[in-house]
């Protein structure tokens, strides 16, 4: 089997979990490829001389590999969105981070999965990505995100205006600090933490969430995701600030952002036999009665 690792940094204390799932790989004769500029930093490690081949790119990964393995947290797996694209690669997510709300392998749970990987005993948890499309063409052939595009002010601590649009009708001008709009993975990300609702994934839907609205009758709208939206930003400034998850860029005034849903989908690597609500109750302590 051909398996791919990437990562972009690990703690001291995490390193003997990494080495422990390597060696299991080991075990079962698997080709290892591993993120370069991750390589790079292990191979400063004195006990790292595994046989290993790098990576650095798309290109690089794309019919060399059977699955990733994503080592680190939710924004590590994020960032392997760029790198998968419309592969089909599927993403197993080991959580050495924090929360671990997709990269759901913890830390003692690595050897078993790893068996399960070896014998097929997985599932593929297909999840939407969003597509954002300008005339400017706005990060290249990376314009897609797993979690959120989000638009927000970049200097001043003045309101912006966000006009949108969706499927060519008129939604609502926003004045707020920005706008975010979730696919149902974000939905449980920063479009949460603004006061969105959450969605369930395969729900086929999308969340618009203003982040910190001037007029507090404005609330989050859940649309379809076949729905185009449209969105333009002014202000007193004349750059404002773009982010597809981890990925940044600069528009201005009046530029026009289209977002669709993307005509792939993203494939979540599913060990455990755990339902989405389960995971929202362990991970978000959904409902828990606290007052003890």
């Amino acid at each position: 089997m051909k398996l791919a690792l990437f990562g972009k940094s690990i703690r001291k204390e995490d390193y003997p979990y990494l080495l422990q799932l390597i060696d299991k790989l080991e075990t079962h004769e698997c080709e290892l490829m591993v993120y370069r500029p991750f390589l790079e930093k292990l191979r400063k490690t004195n006990d790292f001389n595994y046989k290993t081949t790098p990576f650095s790119n798309h290109d690089e990964l794309v019919g060399n590999a059977d699955m990733m393995f994503s080592i680190g947290g939710d924004g590590t797996l994020l960032d392997t969105v760029s790198l998968v694209r419309d592969s089909g690669i599927p993403v197993l997510g080991v959580n050495l981070g924090r929360l671990g709300f997709l990269s759901s392998i913890s830390r003692d749970d690595i050897i078993p999965a790893v068996e399960k990987v070896i014998q097929g005993d997985y599932t593929l948890d297909q999840r939407t990505l969003l597509h954002l499309e300008t005339k400017e063409g706005l990060f290249g052939d990376v314009s897609f995100a797993l979690n959120d595009l989000t638009v927000t002010r970049k200097n001043s601590m003045a309101l912006i205006v966000i006009h949108v649009h969706v499927d060519g009708v008129f939604l609502n001008s926003y004045w707020a600090d920005g706008l975010i709009v979730a696919t149902p993975t974000g939905s449980t990300a920063y479009s949460l933490s603004s006061g969105g609702p959450i969605v369930s994934p395969g729900s086929e839907n999308f969340v618009i969430t203003p982040i910190a609205p001037h007029n507090l009758t404005i609330r989050p709208i859940v649309i379809s995701d076949k729905s185009e939206i449209s969105i333009r930003v002014e202000g007193r400034d004349k750059k404002y600030l773009v982010s597809l998850d981890s990925k940044t860029d600069v528009i201005k005034t009046r530029d026009e952002l289209y977002v669709r849903k993307a005509n792939f989908k993203f494939n979540l690597v599913k060990i455990e036999h755990k339902d989405f609500y389960t995971t929202i109750r362990d991970k978000l302590k959904w409902g828990l009665d606290v007052r003890n």
